[in-house]
């Protein structure tokens, strides 16, 4: 049923919105605060885990991560599985039915500097060994033609619209574009894309909610940033205790009553 669930959200008209977690605690503590679903960071998972954001996260740890994600929750769960940490597309096809296995119900993958051709054998892999298993999983394939700055303006458009048709032949269920920013151009790429629901990384300069909607967009993702910014308050914090400056750090807390009474309500249900 989540899984079915989970592809509901993408529907609309409102933007699935997705504060991104990065482990147990955040994913319970953003559950919590009425998100629909969760999903990870690959760059807050792997900093988590005591590695390097960039397919360097060994299999074994992202699944454990998954693991511990899932028993927590209850709403539905997608993790960022970056390209798959492998070439061989048939590794990654084992590793997203091993995410599968212990709870999750979608992943992201992306393509990254690599040629769309290969990201398709991903998918197409990730498909037939999921429907094998008889799981439902939701592929959201992710396409860094503006992240990497690849093209601009029109071409850009143009390129995802492109690399999105073959991701969609291949098997995905939804196309993410970070860095995709300007409203004009998710019109355009929505429209184009329709039935595959677009997601947007949050920026700076993201349009509104409601003019997101708008536009087309489904789905929008924090990305990593809120990881950052939690790794920025601890900096903060630890460097003032470190100067001999404590006050600050009481300001800021979760009240650990409340904190451990999610753990509890967790193991509880």
């Amino acid at each position: 049923m989540r899984g079915e669930d989970f592809r509901k959200l993408h529907a609309g008209p409102a933007p699935l919105m997705l504060p991104n977690a990065w482990d147990a605690g955040t994913a319970l503590l953003i559950e919590s605060l009425g998100a629909k679903a969760i999903a990870t960071t690959s760059a807050g998972l792997a900093w988590s885990r005591g590695y390097p954001d960039g397919n360097a996260l060994p299999n074994d740890q992202l699944i454990a991560a998954a693991r511990d994600i899932a028993r927590c929750i209850r709403v539905p769960l997608s993790i960022d599985i970056e390209a798959g940490y492998s070439d061989d597309e048939r590794a990654v096809a084992r590793l997203a039915v091993g995410i599968l296995d212990v709870g999750a119900v979608g992943i992201n993958i992306e393509d990254g500097a690599n040629s769309p051709d290969l990201l398709c054998k991903k998918i197409e892999a990730i498909r037939e060994s999921a429907a094998h298993s008889g799981l439902d999983l939701f592929i959201n394939a992710r396409t860094d033609v503006y992240l990497r700055r690849i093209a601009s303006k029109d071409a850009a458009v143009e390129e995802v619209i492109g690399r999105a048709a073959r991701y969609r032949t291949a098997g995905c269920d939804g196309l993410f574009a970070p860095g995709l920013s300007d409203g004009g151009a998710m019109a355009r790429i929505a429209a184009a894309i329709k039935p595959l629901p677009l997601n947007i990384m949050a920026s700076p300069d993201m349009p509104s909610i409601v003019a997101l909607q708008q536009y087309g967009v489904r789905r929008v993702s924090a990305g990593s940033t809120i990881a950052q910014a939690a790794l920025g308050c601890t900096s903060r914090l630890a460097a003032g205790f470190l100067a001999g400056a404590t006050s600050e750090m009481f300001g800021a807390i979760m009240e650990y009553g409340a904190m451990n009474e999610l753990f509890a309500k967790s193991a509880r249900d």
